[in-house]
């Protein structure tokens, strides 16, 4: 499936062609999407960690659809870099440990959401959301270090 998916001709453009709209768009596209989408996360995980307390929580409602354009601008250039090397990224353990990461990073938005559309989200983080946001800025850190990796690990 791997070497299909690597052999498509929308995979062959992306790979081999000369245009500018082709691999250097796209990659800058899912540069400045992950950068959004991590660094409104961040945003909101200094927050909670203490950073700008004087701002009630309520006021970073604005992370997450902000954070849900980033993921959706990522899925979509990560899905069309990955078809270019699918049969590299497919099997490589830093392509692998990156979607572990960026798992692990999505899951920890699920109950900071929840607690952000609650009534009283402009009460002070609790213990529980700092260790959520902890474990999100290593996620994220993970995941951009992994993917980082690719170009360096994966020949």
């Amino acid at each position: 499936m791997l070497e299909w998916l690597e052999s498509t001709k929308l995979a062959v453009w992306i790979g081999e062609s000369p245009s500018i709209w082709a691999h250097p768009t796209i990659l800058t596209l899912h540069t400045i999407g992950m950068a959004v989408l991590v660094g409104a996360s961040w945003v909101l995980d200094l927050r909670l960690l203490g950073v700008n307390r004087r701002v009630p929580l309520s006021a970073y409602s604005w992370v997450f659809p902000v954070v849900g354009v980033g993921l959706l601008v990522n899925v979509i250039t990560g899905a069309l870099l990955f078809i270019k090397n699918a049969t590299k990224w497919g099997t490589a353990i830093p392509f692998l440990v990156k979607m572990v990461f960026i798992v692990a990073s999505v899951a920890t938005l699920v109950p900071l959401r929840s607690h952000m559309n609650r009534n009283d989200a402009d009460n002070e983080a609790s213990g529980n959301f700092s260790l959520l946001a902890i474990a999100s800025i290593l996620a994220w850190t993970g995941a951009i270090t992994a993917g980082r990796l690719l170009a360096y690990l994966v020949p």
